[in-house]
């Protein structure tokens, strides 16, 4: 059989089964329908999927890097993290935490924080999943796992985290936090609920409520994909809110591009050209926000 072609429908379908109501039958019922046989869904759906086999671009033995996973205490209780930092750098870095997305602390995410890394920061990456035991190997329970996470209990341990790093030895008090999908909106739910937050990056992320946009006083900085209707559905109200408060803000908008686009371990939806992009103005972002 030849590659199938993955239509916008079929994105759309995803995004629905992995943030919405569709279960993983009806989803592949319905994908069934759009591709046209079983036989084309069956290889389609990897394709929308993340592979965990693609998630290394950056080697975790690395030498220029020093990792380690850890667990660190604070009051929202012990949290499991990954923790990055160069090898070659001397003297202290401004940090940045980063956040999964619904699948949790995986290797794509620790990946990604060895690639914030090599660009002069000391980077964690907390596993929000911690007071439920922590971030499971299956994908689908993962994502189960998060959607019975209490939100409070989240923001409680992003804002512990961003304390821990401000007390980190190795880091200059400067804290960022990048995050991704569910970790998107985490961004925006810590800059609203941490005064010590000194920028956020949120890729594709829930927006905060506009009633609530008044506590924010970190920088941001908001990546959306132009065909990300879910999400994008929120950014006006979410601009004017911040418009009307005074915020220093950012937004910008990926035409062509799908939710998940920074994500290199989907086929179908990354997007190297807005990746590549997003992720060059993210760390001028954080270059200049964290100095």
């Amino acid at each position: 059989m030849n590659k199938p072609t993955i239509t916008q429908a079929m994105v759309e379908a995803y995004d629905e089964y992995t943030h919405l109501s569709l279960d993983r039958r009806a989803f592949m019922d319905k994908l069934t329908r759009l591709a046209g046989s079983g036989a084309a869904a069956a290889i389609i759906a990897p394709m929308l999927a993340a592979n965990a086999a693609q998630a290394g671009i950056i080697a975790i033995d690395d030498p220029r890097l020093r990792t380690k996973d850890m667990v660190f205490s604070s009051p929202a209780g012990e949290i499991k993290a990954y923790r990055v930092s160069p090898a070659e750098r001397s003297g202290k870095l401004p940090a940045v935490i980063v956040i999964h997305e619904n699948r949790g602390l995986n290797e794509h995410i620790r990946d990604v924080t060895r690639r914030i890394a090599l660009e002069g920061f000391v980077a964690l990456a907390p596993d929000l999943l911690s007071s439920a035991g922590g971030t499971p190997g299956d994908e689908e329970k993962a994502r189960e796992m998060i959607g019975a996470l209490d939100p409070k209990t989240a923001i409680a341990q992003g804002v512990a985290t961003i304390n821990y790093l401000k007390q980190d030895k190795g880091a200059t008090g400067k804290v960022g936090a990048l995050g991704f999908c569910w970790g998107g909106g985490m961004v925006n739910d810590l800059a609203v609920n941490s005064p010590d937050l000194d920028a956020g990056v949120a890729y594709y992320g829930r927006q905060a409520k506009a009633e609530d946009v008044a506590k924010i006083k970190a920088p941001l900085l908001l990546q959306y994909a132009g065909l990300d209707t879910r999400i994008n559905a929120g950014i006006e109200a979410y601009k004017k809110a911040l418009e009307e408060n005074g915020k220093t803000f950012e937004i910008h908008i990926y035409d062509g591009a799908n939710h998940a686009f920074n994500n290199d371990t989907s086929e179908a939806r990354y997007d190297k050209s807005a990746a590549d992009l997003a992720w060059s103005r993210t760390i001028a972002f954080f270059q200049k926000n964290l100095a």
